[in-house]
């Protein structure tokens, strides 16, 4: 069976225990306590099976605001993150993006500039791969049917490797490459490993610094289990790094310019932290203040990261056209 076939069978596998959850959900004694658990056990499920669901049933959209940013708003945010991690995930993994019925919304709808499946020669990197996309598609599918209606379509992103590519930006603002060089990730495992790091820190950062402006229980809950799931992801992805630049230290460096870019993009403080210590040799996996405690980042401060930029801006990097949803421009940290 090859890669197409495969993921035809992971959908179709995915629609039948979806409908069986839904027959459950409908005949729970207690409906409103069992949707919101259940929901939230489908959408951290890493069997693969929540790749692709249907179009989510219309929901009330979420209340509870902060000031003018309403729960709404925060999940939006959110689910554009989510749609970045996941055409990234799933197209190096099968070769083709999320499905085209799980895209549509509020906004404009944008398309997937480049992105292919890449060539793993490290079976264990591949198995994380094919995992961690199942998740991210499945935090996609999640956050919609919570928003019902209310979910912002995907924008447009750019996930390419070429020489206009948002990847080849990156690379080139954190030093990885040349002014005139490219950067693919998808051309092998260690770059593919890189182009992953980019995006995991930020997104426990993200998850974490959003917290605060969730007021629902319901969705604040869904939101900490997103959480815990991007931060297994960045723990994975850093270990992975860490150990394969124990044999090549270029790769280690690599990681760490990466964190230092980021650093650079999201304001004067020193908070992103590579995967190395003060001394090379020991491991900087979990990245954390002195108490222990992970850090956060301000929606502006994401946007900075994902649209390549310290002016505040409304598009740019890996969202050419911007997120869609009421939360849209990063802060002026130049």
């Amino acid at each position: 069976m090859n890669d197409q076939e495969q993921l035809i069978e992971l959908l179709r596998a995915g629609d039948k225990r979806r409908e069986e959850r839904r027959r459950f959900m409908r005949t729970a004694a207690s409906a409103t306590v069992a949707a919101g658990g259940l929901s939230l056990l489908a959408a951290c499920s890493g069997d693969g099976a929540n790749v692709v669901t249907p179009t989510p049933t219309p929901t009330p959209t979420p209340t509870g605001s902060t000031g003018t940013v309403s729960d709404a708003d925060v999940l939006n945010f959110a689910l554009n993150l989510e749609y970045l991690e996941a055409q990234f995930y799933v197209t190096a993994v099968y070769g083709t993006g999320l499905s085209a019925a799980n895209l549509g919304g509020t906004g404009t709808q944008g398309t997937v500039t480049g992105g292919r499946k890449v060539t793993f020669t490290d079976p264990v990197v591949a198995q994380y791969a094919r995992e961690i996309a199942a998740d991210e598609a499945a935090h996609v599918n999640f956050l919609r049917a919570q928003l019902g209606t209310a979910a912002v379509a995907q924008p447009a992103l750019n996930i390419d490797g070429g020489a206009t590519g948002a990847f080849t930006a990156a690379a080139r603002a954190a030093g990885l490459i040349g002014a005139n060089d490219t950067f693919d990730p998808y051309a092998s495992d260690e770059n593919f490993l890189l182009g992953a790091f980019i995006f995991e820190d930020v997104g426990v950062t993200a998850y974490k610094g959003a917290s605060t402006l969730i007021t629902n229980k319901t969705y604040l809950e869904a939101a900490a289990g997103i959480l815990a799931a991007e931060a297994y992801h960045a723990g994975l992805i850093r270990t992975v790094l860490y150990s394969k630049g124990l044999q090549t230290p270029s790769l280690r460096t690599s990681a760490d310019k990466i964190s230092d870019a980021r650093d650079s993009l999201d304001g004067s403080s020193d908070d992103d932290q590579g995967i190395s210590g003060a001394d090379a040799s020991v491991s900087n996996i979990v990245p954390t203040d002195a108490n222990g405690i992970a850090y956060s980042r301000t929606t502006g401060q994401v946007l900075n990261i994902v649209y390549l930029s310290k002016s505040s801006l409304a598009a740019g990097g890996f969202f050419p056209n911007g997120v869609n949803g009421n939360i849209r421009t990063s802060a002026a940290s130049g």
